[in-house]
């Protein structure tokens, strides 16, 4: 299933090579795009044709696949980024959802009873899943309002 990757090129690419795949699916195979910001635990990245070798671990918000003046927005969980000297980016997510299909109702409900559960816990269990909750809940609110 591996295959090999081309030779870096001599000059700069003016594309940047993703693939952006979930356990169940690939959302992106081999998509030439101009940039992909992602939501790396040191902060937001943004990653370019002729970015230099990388790997980033990723935390809950915002990726975005930029092409032209199409940009496609997803939220993930969470997951890596490995950034080839290519100019090929392999992006690999827990989970995904594109940000439109989100509800930001459900969001704010979420946020509001995972605040609740944390304020309430008494175990070191409940407070650890209240906060994991509380985390995800505000990265999704984060990544709606922009």
């Amino acid at each position: 299933f591996m295959e090999p990757r081309p030779p870096t090129p001599s000059s700069l690419p003016s594309k940047l090579t993703v693939n952006f795949v979930l356990p169940y699916a690939a959302e992106l195979s081999k998509a030439e795009v101009d940039m992909v910001i992602v939501p790396a635990t040191t902060g937001q990245m943004g990653i370019l044709p002729g970015h230099v070798p990388t790997i980033a671990e990723l935390k809950p918000g915002l990726l975005s696949v930029h092409e032209g003046n199409d940009v496609k927005k997803y939220f993930i969980s969470s997951g890596f980024a490995f950034v080839h000297s290519n100019s090929y980016a392999d992006i690999l997510a827990v989970e995904a959802v594109p940000l439109d299909r989100i509800d930001p109702a459900q969001v704010q409900k979420g946020l509001s009873e995972f605040t609740q559960k944390l304020n309430s816990a008494s175990t070191d269990l409940d407070k650890a899943e209240a906060q994991i909750g509380v985390d995800v809940h505000s990265a999704l609110n984060s990544a709606l309002t922009g």
